[in-house]
């Protein structure tokens, strides 16, 4: 099967390039910029910008599925032209659609509903890779600082794929939204602990009052209107988040991977450089 893979060099994209390359299947990557793309070989990869709907017609051709995220460009933001993408896949005759998406709708989400292509929309809870954020502080000073609390079913960003391969490439999964969690909820305090386990440091998690949590915030660059949303988050988390969910099983038949192992996997990335 021909499957492009869009935002293929993400967290997710990358595992369901590999996955999906393994399994097989006839793999098109889609990035902006192919040269630093550094995937697998016999992985074609493909120059196309989500934002930009008129680059998208070469990478498209002869595809029979596709895995579709909602967001681009440098900032990130949600793509507006979710209309004109969808109704592109079906001038080329796509059958089959997977989609990263939240949990509000964005126009990819809308547009793909209305299509005539199958549709599936996965809905992590929260990736296992967001505590990539934690490894400039834990490299400079062995400590987590934060407000958040809360325990979080966060997920590994390869079971993520592992859904989204399946729902390509086998029947009976269209039309259908999955939310994806891990297998337990862990609060910030209990990851950081796992962390330390996996790279063999000490490594201690600080509770932030919620003015120390605005100063981290805005030390990472993020507008006023960012830093309150983090602070709502933090304090009011949703009550979704921590609840664990057996989805991950029920799709790919494995059981999804704990952040254990996630940490086993980056702990070179939360080590000082000696």
């Amino acid at each position: 099967m021909r499957i492009l893979v869009t935002g293929a060099t993400g967290q997710v994209g990358r595992h369901l390039v590999a996955q999906l390359h393994e399994a097989g299947h006839d793999v098109r990557a889609l990035t902006r910029d192919p040269a630093k793309a550094d995937l697998p070989p016999g992985v074609r990869v493909v120059a196309g910008d989500l934002t930009d709907t008129a680059t998208l017609g070469p990478a498209f051709e002869g595809v029979e599925g596709i895995h579709l995220i909602t967001f681009g460009g440098d900032g990130f933001d949600d793509l507006t032209n979710g209309s004109e993408i969808i109704d592109l896949a079906e001038q080329h005759g796509i059958g089959r659609a997977t989609v990263l998406g939240g949990w509000s709708p964005t126009s990819v989400e809308n547009a793909l509903m209305s299509s005539t292509i199958q549709w599936s929309i996965l809905q992590p809870v929260e990736f296992m890779g967001n505590a990539l954020e934690w490894a400039e502080e834990i490299r400079a000073s062995r400590t987590v600082s934060m407000l958040a609390a809360y325990p979080s079913a966060i997920v590994h960003e390869a079971d993520i794929a592992s859904v989204a391969a399946t729902a390509l490439t086998e029947d009976g999964h269209e039309g259908r939204s999955y939310p994806l969690t891990g297998p337990e909820a862990l609060t910030p305090r209990e990851r950081t602990r796992i962390l330390a386990e996996a790279t063999g440091q000490d490594i201690a998690f600080v509770q932030l009052t919620e003015d120390g949590e605005r100063a981290r915030l805005r030390g990472y660059g993020y507008d006023d209107d960012y830093v309150e949303f983090g602070i709502q988050l933090a304090t009011n988390p949703p009550d979704a988040a921590g609840v664990v969910l057996p989805t991950v099983e029920e799709v790919t038949g494995h059981p999804a991977r704990t952040f254990t192992q996630w940490a086993q996997e980056h702990a070179g990335r939360f080590r000082a450089t000696p």
